[in-house]
Parts: C-alpha cells; sequence; structure tokens
C-alpha cells in the first residue's frame, strides 16, 4: 500500500532548498504517536517502534486538507543528503504501519543436488511462536546449524516441499533472520557455480497480498 500523500520542495533560485516536505497517510485502525523524533506505530498484529533521532527534521502528526490522519516529516534549509533522509524516514514509516497492519512474509527455498537438507523449527526462550530453526545434513556435514530469528520473528515449514516460510511484523526483522539462514549455509572451499546447495529466499510480499 502507499501511504505516500505529497511531496513538497521550496527552492529559491541559486541556493539550497528552503524546504522539502512530505506525508504518510494513516489508515483507520492504525494510531502513530511521534515524541522527539521517537515513533511508536500500533496496529491490530501488534507495536513497532523506531527512533530517528540521529536525523535532523521535524516528524509532527497533523491532518491533511482531504481531513486524513498523516505524519508530516520536514526539513529545512538542507543539504541534498539531508532531504534525501525526508522520504527514507517516510519509507520506514510507511513499513511500520504496513506491518502492524498485514506483516511480511519471506518464503525460501531448500536447494540441493545430491545430500537432502533437512531443517525443523522449534520455540526457545519461552517463545509462543517458533522462533528457531536448525539445519541438519547440509552437503552431508555433521554440525548442526542452528538460527535464532530476530524478536518477533516466526519461521515455519509451508505446504511446499523443501520450503520455509519467515513472518513478521518489522521488515527489517524479518529481512535480517532470512539473511542469517542463508548466509549460514554458504558454500566454503568449493566452486559455488557448480556447488548450488544452500537456502535461498524465493519471495517477499506482504501477508495476504
Amino acid at each position: 500500500p502507499n501511504h505516500f500523500s505529497t511531496l513538497m520542495t521550496f527552492t529559491a533560485a541559486m541556493v539550497r532548498t528552503i524546504n522539502s516536505m512530505q506525508e504518510v497517510v494513516v489508515p483507520e485502525g492504525v494510531t502513530v504517536d511521534v515524541k522527539a523524533r521517537e515513533v511508536v506505530v500500533k496496529g491490530k498484529r501488534g507495536t513497532l517502534e523506531r527512533s530517528f533521532k540521529h536525523i535532523s527534521c521535524e516528524i509532527t502528526p497533523t491532518t491533511n486538507k482531504k481531513g486524513e490522519k498523516v505524519i508530516r516529516v520536514e526539513k529545512w534549509f538542507g543539504s541534498k543528503k539531508e532531504l534525501a533522509s525526508v522520504r527514507t524516514v517516510c519509507s520506514h514509516i510507511g513499513n511500520m504501519i504496513t506491518g502492524v497492519m498485514h506483516g511480511f512474509e519471506y518464503k525460501m527455498k531448500l536447494v540441493y543436488a545430491h545430500f537432502p537438507i533437512n531443517v525443523a523449527c522449534d520455540k526457545v526462550d519461552g517463545a509462543k511462536e517458533t522462533n528457531n530453526i536448525e539445519i541438519r545434513n547440509f552437503l552431508g556435514e555433521k554440525v548442526v546449524r542452528s538460527i535464532k530469528m530476530q524478536d518477533g520473528c516466526k519461521v515455519e515449514r509451508t505446504s511446499e516441499k523443501d520450503e520455509i516460510m519467515v513472518t513478521g511484523n518489522s521488515i527489517e526483522a524479518v529481512g535480517v533472520s532470512v539473511s542469517q539462514i542463508q548466509q549460514t549455509c554458504q558454500v566454503k572451499k568449493k566452486d559455488i557455480r557448480k556447488y548450488l546447495d544452500g537456502i535461498y529466499c524465493t519471495t517477499r510480499k506482504v501477508i495476504g497480498q
């Protein structure tokens, strides 16, 4: 879903941009609280928090001309790189809104030529959902590779053969979890053009879309 509504930039001739502003529409069923550039987004799937204190810009909840609730991100007299951060902040807030409304789903495929890769998903550290994966028999090795998912992420087998799925509300947490699985199953000291074994990400999407 496209949460961006408007992007306005005012520039004086031969000088730096006076004002760059962009808005993110807050849909029904989602609340966004902003305090000192710390953003908290709440929705039906949970709560996400993120700090933007390292970025020099104004983040204010307001209402646009259509009467919609929006989060306005504004930067005054910024350089080219500083102005680029306006859309970056909007993208992060948009992803947080999508996460608490729908969630993110990444699917991975187990690829092997001879030795079948065995995976087992289980719960660790008192989690309510399966948040740990153990990988066995990768290239016939006896070592057991254990990867714990990032906080708020769930890993499980799908109905498809040799496929796993990682889901969660935070796109960063899901992406890091998938990366850790893929990088743990890298072939070492072999020609990777010939040895294609591994666990690879195949699809990335918003849940239900």
